[in-house]
């Protein structure tokens, strides 16, 4: 048993509390992992608020880290200790239907379709004070050491650097996905991205990797425009500087709308703009943000009517385990830049500041 800090939320609406918690080893088919660097994202901030469908308190959150394994249970093959790896808020069993489709990216040992509060022998591997911890999405980064399932894990290339690499475990892979993979971008289309956090702006860098003419960014904070337009926006628009509802400013500035819009905010309103602001016929809206669980949408069906398409996206279509050692060579070969959307690095004791900072937009 490893004892070693991590940041414990004890019920919905408190911060987080940094405490000494016991890590078990691993069992078979697991693997521990020294975690080195983990993002923040808002999706760790949805399950703080108690909109995310599914979580048990309390609960070790993080889903998007990099570390070195530690040690392996019995039966684990593809990774062993001292390698550099990214846990995946995404598992990829390898046995499901959709993991033996090879258009399909989703696993059915998701979150979405299992809880993932405990690992798959339904026990937890962390304690606190003599209680039980849950795990989140296996994933669990805001600990100093983590276990999580062999098919929940990647092996990436040595060189890495894991503070900056661990954004590839969710952010990062799944807004840049979203257009490489989900949406396919066509070079010289045109786009619109609704919300500029660092989900909105891997959309950006995702559609000029894509060879889009026309990036078009919306957000209400002008502050992340500067940011947009390094990463290739070619347009900034707040909704407050408009007259008129955002889809007919968008409508008007591209003659009949836009090729690919793209929602990753998770707010009911901006995916009914962004719906409505592609075009008619050949159009597409792809949902990134994730909304309230329990949330609905109503929409006019005319949207939908004249051919215009509405997809969701996960994990930016990515097959995990396959595809995130391949990010992280990209990564090495300096085909993106994912380093951009840092914007500050604290010490895991200020972890409480980070959501501030989230909070804050910045």
């Amino acid at each position: 048993v490893i004892r070693c800090r991590a940041a414990v939320a004890w019920a919905v609406g408190k911060p987080l509390s940094v405490e000494e918690v016991e890590v078990a080893p691993p069992k078979t088919g697991e693997v521990r992992i020294k975690i080195v660097a983990t993002g923040i994202c808002h999706t760790d901030e949805h399950v703080l608020k108690g909109f995310f469908p599914n979580v048990e308190f309390p609960v070790i959150l993080g889903h998007e880290g990099a570390g070195i394994v530690e040690s392996v249970g019995e039966g684990v093959t593809a990774v062993k200790p001292g390698d550099k790896v990214i846990p995946l808020c995404l598992p990829q069993c390898g046995e499901c239907s959709f993991c033996l489709n090879p258009e399909a990216n989703y696993c059915l040992k998701c979150h979405l379709s299992e809880s993932q509060n405990l690992l798959p022998d339904k026990t937890t591997r962390f304690t606190c004070k003599g209680k039980q911890i849950h795990h989140f999405l296996w994933v669990s980064t805001f600990a100093e050491y983590t276990v999580v399932p062999e098919y929940a894990v990647a092996k990436i290339d040595p060189a890495a650097p894991l503070d900056k690499v661990c954004l590839l475990g969710c952010g990062f892979s799944t807004g840049y996905g979203a257009a490489i993979n989900t949406a396919k971008v066509k070079p010289g289309s045109t786009c619109a991205i609704f919300g500029l956090g660092g989900v909105g702006l891997s959309v950006v860098m995702g559609c000029k990797a894509a060879g889009a003419s026309r990036i078009i960014a919306v957000d209400i904070n002008k502050d992340k425009f500067a940011k947009a337009k390094e990463l290739g926006a070619t347009d900034c628009i707040s909704p407050h500087d408009c007259k008129k509802p955002i889809q007919e400013v968008l409508t008007e500035m591209t003659g009949q709308g836009v090729d690919y819009s793209f929602e990753a905010i998770g707010h009911a309103e901006t995916m009914i703009a962004a719906l409505a602001s592609c075009n008619m016929n050949t159009g597409m809206c792809v949902m990134v943000g994730v909304l309230d669980s329990g949330s609905e949408i109503s929409l006019d069906p005319m949207l939908l009517l004249t051919g215009r398409t509405w997809k969701g996206s996960v994990f930016g279509g990515w097959k995990s385990r396959d595809c995130i050692p391949k990010l992280v060579s990209s990564y090495l070969e300096k085909k993106f830049n994912s380093d951009l959307l840092i914007t500050h690095t604290l010490p895991f004791a200020k972890v409480n500041e980070g959501f501030e900072l989230l909070r804050a937009g910045k």
